[in-house]
């Protein structure tokens, strides 16, 4: 049985790379934080690892402790992260040095896997071809105008950097699915009759459902893939209101006021709205990040070489992951 260690195993995303490989019957490591939920990790066959990468010695310390009764992981999926700080300093403290110090302790304990996953961001491109909306490909040169993009972004190069380290990077665009809460806002707002958008231009968005998303994950363990970067999509673009659209519709298609916010006044807002979190020391789901990604127009991405190389097959077009998703919400009780 092949090891796995999935660190943010409690996320999001985690939580369902946690599932897929105990499907497949890998030998299960959540990497989680002491004070982390385990609200979708309560399969006995998991087995818990603590890591507290704020803290190299810590950390040294634990995988030692691993390594001393099991050796090395054959697998380990690097999924934990930030996407919203109060300071955007800890972007950059936990997406690069907190993953760089992670590499160097595996690497120093010769521990490292046949293939080192990271999860990554297509916001590590930044606004690419935002006049003529031609899909953002590997060989563009990447922009970011986020903390959180420039952050993962610096997390890539430094495993590309890397002599011989066998990662495997994917940059998914806009995940949704189960247990997301981001998109569970737009639900819940359309629910009590209100829609918004950003800008007033065209705006191309593309997105991926969860699932999809740790297929391509696993298809890249099958084939043994190593030192590549996959963007992942559903390989649909969609215009702006098209997930607010099949959200309404899920929802009994419920009457909507669809407010168009100015850039100019949106860039307000977020600045109030950041300085105000940052003084109850919170993260804000409003903020000047949120705001460039909101203002980006050119979502597309090629997942050409995700398809050819993976054989990556999106299972799910917008509208069955919206349906399956908002009804995800309902019988949890989000709604």
């Amino acid at each position: 049985m092949d090891s796995v260690l999935i660190t943010g195993a409690s996320g999001f995303i985690g939580s369902f790379l946690v599932e897929e490989a105990l499907r497949r019957n890998f030998g299960v490591w959540a990497g989680v934080r002491s004070s982390s939920s385990r609200e979708y990790l309560r399969d006995r066959r998991i087995h818990f690892l603590e890591l507290d990468f704020a803290h190299p010695d810590e950390l040294r310390a634990q995988l030692s402790g691993y390594k001393g009764t099991h050796t090395a992981f054959d697998y380990v999926i690097h999924c934990a992260g930030v996407t919203k700080c109060a300071d955007k300093a800890d972007f950059d403290r936990v997406n690069f040095q907190q993953t760089k110090c992670f590499v160097e302790t595996l690497c120093e304990l010769n521990m490292v896997p046949r293939q080192f996953v990271y999860i990554s961001t297509l916001s590590v491109f930044g606004p690419v071809h935002e006049q003529d909306y031609r899909p953002i490909c590997e060989d563009d040169e990447p922009r970011p105008n986020t903390a959180y993009g420039l952050s993962k972004l610096k997390a890539e190069r430094y495993l590309q950097s890397l002599s011989d380290f066998p990662y495997v990077i994917y940059r998914p665009t806009g995940v949704y699915g189960p247990r997301e809460r981001d998109y569970f806002l737009m639900a819940k707002s359309i629910r009590q009759h209100v829609d918004f958008a950003a800008g007033f231009r065209r705006q191309d968005l593309t997105f991926v459902y969860v699932r999809d998303v740790v297929q391509a994950v696993f298809r890249g363990i099958e084939k043994g893939v190593s030192r590549r970067a996959y963007f992942l999509a559903d390989g649909d673009v969609h215009p702006s209101k098209a997930f607010s659209e099949l959200l309404r519709k899920e929802l009994g298609n419920p009457f909507v006021v669809r407010l168009k916010c100015p850039l100019f006044l949106l860039r307000f807002i977020s600045v109030l709205s950041e300085w105000w979190a940052r003084r109850r020391k919170k993260g804000s789901t409003l903020n000047t990040d949120k705001y460039n990604i909101m203002k980006q127009r050119n979502w597309r991405c090629d997942i050409t070489p995700a398809v050819n190389e993976l054989g990556y097959a999106p299972e799910y077009n917008l509208e069955r992951g919206v349906k399956e998703t908002v009804a995800w919400y309902k019988n949890a009780g989000w709604l």
